[in-house]
């Protein structure tokens, strides 16, 4: 496919090294505000120009736009590339509205294919836990638990403020992660009970050119959730900008005859560990299901190939409209003291990706 990078910041980085040189995408365009750090990517990519959105949109020689840009701007770029007929990629999250998680799935079509991250769930520590769920080795699923806490993305990220201001905050930035895993894991979200706080009102940003900059807060910077699947488990979700650290495993999953613990849903690989009923030791789990050695962008790939052979992306916009909806759902919740708010989409979760190369 014949890629246009929308959005040339960090994470481009990692997106670049999985796909350059892949037979299955070819970049030939750019696009960034700013003109230098477009230009500087562009140079590492042979055959590839510096362009203008409006222009890649227009342009005969761009199957795919990769969506790179920051959280507000997603919903806004995915749309004009899907009614310019073109296909998307998008990163997490899919938009910061409802209306986002309605109608970006529904511009999509066969000739114009979307899919969003996290891609992560092609990887074989989810698809391994995910194998271990399916095949009854923890019996019925009755709960789950998943964290993740950390001090704030502004102690490593030069210009931090977009994660604290509207389409920010732990729940919409790192808990499309989480949550994606929960639905692949035990199935979509029927209602959720939110609640969240503010605990630092301003923030300082700690490396960089722009060390000490101060900068205010606009959204609840640790958010909990607690979820009811619709197959009857329920989860409950802590993702927090407000703490140091955690010994906690990112997802834990108990069943009726045993828990596993599932590694950190932001990557790709990693230890599943299962404990059974009767068992006094954890066991690791050898890698039973996904993609080895995927990376940022394996997505991508797959994606092409979903087109290709005309079955769902793993990184399937349903999902991701999902996840928006239980994100927002969970936000509205907090604001209304906790009452419990209905999630209607039910999406459904493509089939596990067998063991293989990526």
């Amino acid at each position: 496919m014949r890629t246009a990078v929308v959005g040339a910041g960090a994470v481009s980085e990692q997106y670049v090294a999985t796909l350059a040189g892949r037979p299955q995408v070819r970049f030939v365009a750019v696009v960034d505000r700013r003109a230098d750090r477009a230009a500087a990517l562009a140079d590492r990519l042979p055959g590839a120009r510096v362009a203008t959105l409006s222009a890649v949109l227009a342009a005969a020689d761009v199957d795919l736009l990769l969506n790179l840009t920051v959280p507000s701007e997603h919903a806004a770029i995915t749309r004009a590339g899907l009614r310019a007929g073109r296909h998307v990629f998008s990163e997490k999250p899919l938009g910061i509205s409802a209306a986002d998680a309605v109608d970006l799935p529904a511009l999509a079509g066969p000739g114009h294919r979307l899919a969003c991250a996290p891609d992560t769930v092609l990887g074989t520590g989810l698809q391994t836990a995910r194998a271990a769920v399916a095949d009854g080795l923890i019996g019925t699923p009755v709960s789950a638990h998943a964290v993740m806490v950390t001090p704030g993305h502004e102690r490593w990220h030069h210009h931090p403020e977009f994660f604290y201001r509207a389409g920010g905050g732990p729940l919409l930035d790192m808990g499309p992660y989480y949550l994606t895993a929960l639905v692949h894991l035990l199935g979509p979200v029927a209602t959720v009970n939110g609640i969240g706080t503010r605990p630092r009102p301003v923030r300082r940003i700690g490396r960089g050119p722009r060390a000490g900059d101060e900068f205010g807060v606009e959204v609840d910077t640790h958010e909990t959730a607690l979820l009811r699947h619709a197959g009857g488990a329920v989860s409950t979700v802590t993702i927090s900008f407000d703490g140091v650290g955690t010994l906690a495993p990112p997802i834990e999953i108990h069943g009726t005859r045993g828990s596993i613990a599932v590694p950190d849903p932001n990557h790709f690989a990693g230890t599943v560990r299962l404990r059974r009923l009767g068992e006094r030791q954890w066991t690791d789990l050898p890698d039973r299901a996904g993609a080895v050695d995927a990376a940022r962008g394996s997505g991508v790939l797959d994606l092409a190939d979903a087109i290709a052979t005309g079955r769902p992306a793993q990184a399937d916009p349903g999902i991701a409209a999902h996840v928006l909806e239980t994100v927002l759902a969970v936000r509205r919740s907090a604001r209304r003291d906790g009452t419990a708010i209905a999630v209607r989409s039910r999406p459904t979760v493509p089939p596990r990706v067998p063991l293989t190369a990526c």
